[in-house]
């Protein structure tokens, strides 16, 4: 399938991904923070509160995850969903008729496993987030809006660990995430 204008190539995205992997390690600010209320429906804020048990309150996560435990509650591993700026920037160039991949928040950091291992705790706002163990290789939908290339360079085997379509987390303290808080990775 041939890229449409707005999506990059496979050959413009592999030629990103030294950039994407130079990001910063920590330290970034929080952008776009993004609710998700229904599916395609985005509604950009300057604040998301976010808890344990309920993720973001209002979202998609608590009736329809994509992904449940086996007892049939939604995996708190997907509550919050982090891209990495440079990826969305390479991605998604149509803004005007294109929608937003609907992460919960973007940051220019380094979202690789080597950065932040399972388990990483995060500080965004007053929130505390954990790194999940579920990796993020892109719904139907990533490959439908942002092209068949973009699907296939987030699941190269070599770009597994760079987390190209971001990382998942779960909420490890309540709190509120703010346009401009920075994301700073925690000491075990």
């Amino acid at each position: 399938m041939t890229p449409t204008p707005a999506q990059a190539t496979r050959a413009e995205l592999e030629a990103a991904t030294a950039g994407i992997s130079a990001a910063p390690a920590d330290g970034a600010a929080i952008e776009m923070p993004c609710l998700r209320p229904g599916y395609g429906e985005r509604r950009f804020v300057d604040r998301i509160e976010v808890t344990r048990d309920r993720g973001i309150p209002g979202e998609r996560w608590e009736g329809s995850p994509w992904l449940r435990l086996p007892d049939g509650r939604p995996h708190p591993g997907i509550q919050i969903s982090i891209l990495q700026r440079r990826v969305l920037d390479l991605v998604w160039r149509d803004r005007q008729n294109v929608v937003h991949p609907g992460d919960t928040f973007v940051a220019d950091m380094d979202l690789s496993v080597s950065n932040l291992p399972e388990g990483q705790l995060l500080d965004a706002g007053t929130a505390i987030l954990r790194v999940s163990e579920v990796f993020n290789d892109a719904c139907v939908k990533w490959k439908v809006r942002y092209g068949t290339a973009a699907k296939d360079w987030v699941n190269a085997p070599a770009h597994r660990a760079l987390r190209l379509r971001g990382v998942l987390c779960s909420v490890a303290r309540d709190g509120v995430i703010r346009q401009g808080d920075r994301l700073r990775k925690l000491n075990p």
